[in-house]
């Protein structure tokens, strides 16, 4: 059978996507949404339809706030497909995807990418213990199933760190400590960006008072730490800081990292979308223009998946992007993109005039960015440690592509996702060069794990 066609696809159900869908369908254009979650939300909104009682109001009025939202997308004539992994986007604006081990094709007349972030690795020594997740996964098996792990230790910096651990004290749920790992000199440099916030004090205000209201509660709070380890043979035993030259530990099972998030790169670079370095926010952005379009054209990209700029942000630059499709199918006039755009474009700059101010204050240190131990494992799928990245540095390897060859790194299941951004910062140390010239691994079809008999279900001609 040949392939479904429709106007627009798009890739991912968070605020990007939801919005631009919604906007595409007020406009008559057929839209076939794949998400790889079971409902729409992404993580930012995630779980929401089903948390709308009294007893969750702990998660947060940010969180409630995306309701709307979702009812509005749940009213359009959207074709959405949950539970849905997209493996393969062509530059010819095709889609393979895969729902319950029967793989699917669709072609659309425009691709929207708005796949979102994915948590920044956290390469120190332990972190693939058992017991050591990310915060964001913590937020995962919160809002989906509420599960919680009580007396756990946070570790890390950014906005979603403190949103986490506030609302696990919100709901009653115990924390042995909270680590910031916040370098004290970033304080210094987002002061230089401080005007900025006086266009959106809301949010600054908002975070500081979770961080008020953590310290208030009486739960441990560790600041201007110098380093962190890991500790345990199979599972985490405790987590060891250093503070004024002292190491100091803290027994625990269970440790949740996070030091910010980074785009989704896979999805956009398999289809040849080109990338540059952003050193405020040290990581890979896909290069879009005003309205999301990318250089493979028919394909835009809109959200966090281009570049962090957070949940509201996200909304306006996935309506932002549906205007531009919709002019690209001629199913609106130029006119009608500039004038519709507007307020859109509007609430977008009031949300990015945040940003430097943000991003410098939470820009993680390079030791938790790049490891400092040999022994540390950068590639977890592969188990490739530091000194083996260097000893392949040292005998020749000159890029993150070369380095598979040598030591496998980036070829596991996550297909890179959790060392790419380590990898590419380790060879700009080692090689002296700068991160655009060390660059990043080719991303190649399928961009995510698939089996042979998903592949064989796949019928078209």
């Amino acid at each position: 059978m040949n392939s479904a066609k429709y106007d627009i696809i798009i890739i991912g159900a968070g605020p990007a996507g939801i919005s631009a869908a919604v906007l595409a369908d007020q406009h008559k254009a057929s839209v076939l949404v794949l998400d790889e979650n079971c409902a729409p939300g992404g993580q930012i909104y995630r779980a929401i339809e089903k948390n709308q009682k009294s007893d969750n109001e702990w998660l947060g009025q940010s969180y409630q706030d995306g309701l709307p939202l979702i009812e509005d997308f749940r009213r359009s004539r959207v074709n959405y497909q949950h539970s849905a992994k997209v493996w393969h986007l062509s530059g010819a604006k095709a889609v393979h995807y895969s729902v319950n081990g029967k793989s699917h094709s669709a072609k659309g007349g425009q691709i929207l990418v708005a796949t979102g972030a994915q948590e920044r690795p956290f390469p120190v020594l332990g972190w693939t213990l058992n017991g050591v997740m990310s915060a964001g996964a913590a937020q995962i098996l919160l809002k989906e199933s509420g599960v919680v792990y009580e007396d756990a230790v946070f570790v890390g910096t950014g906005p979603l760190l403190y949103l986490i651990v506030h609302q696990y004290i919100s709901a009653g749920i115990p924390i042995k400590a909270i680590i910031d790992t916040t370098p004290r000199g970033n304080y210094l440099r987002a002061l230089r960006h401080s005007f900025g916030v006086l266009k959106n004090t809301k949010n600054i205000f908002q975070g500081w008072r979770w961080k008020w209201e953590i310290i208030k509660s009486g739960t441990l709070y560790i600041s201007n730490i110098s380093d962190v380890r890991i500790n345990g043979s199979d599972s985490v035993a405790s987590v060891e800081y250093c503070q004024r030259s002292k190491w100091k530990n803290l027994n625990c099972k269970q440790v949740f990292l996070h030091q910010g998030v980074t785009p989704e790169l896979n999805t956009s670079l398999s289809a040849g979308c080109d990338k540059s370095w952003d050193a405020r926010q040290a990581c890979w952005t896909i290069d879009v223009d005003q309205y999301g379009q990318s250089s493979v054209d028919g394909i835009s990209v809109a959200g966090d998946a281009s570049s962090i700029a957070g949940g509201v942000a996200a909304a306006q630059r996935g309506s932002i992007a549906a205007l531009n499709m919709l002019y690209n199918l001629e199913l609106i006039s130029r006119g009608d993109r500039k004038v519709l755009s507007k307020p859109f474009k509007k609430k977008l700059s009031k949300e990015m005039a945040v940003r430097p101010f943000i991003d410098s204050l939470f820009k993680p240190h390079v030791r938790y960015r790049t490891p400092q131990d040999n022994e540390t494992i950068v590639c977890r799928c592969e188990e490739v440690t530091l000194a083996q990245i260097k000893e392949s540095i040292g005998v020749g390897c000159k890029g993150p592509s070369q380095l598979k060859s040598f030591t496998r790194c980036g070829m596991g299941p996550c297909q890179g996702r959790l060392c790419g951004l380590s990898v590419t910062e380790i060879l700009a140390k080692e090689l002296e060069i700068r991160e655009e010239q060390a660059g990043y691994y080719n991303a190649r079809p399928p961009i995510k794990p698939v089996t042979l008999a998903e592949l064989a279900s796949l019928d078209e001609t």
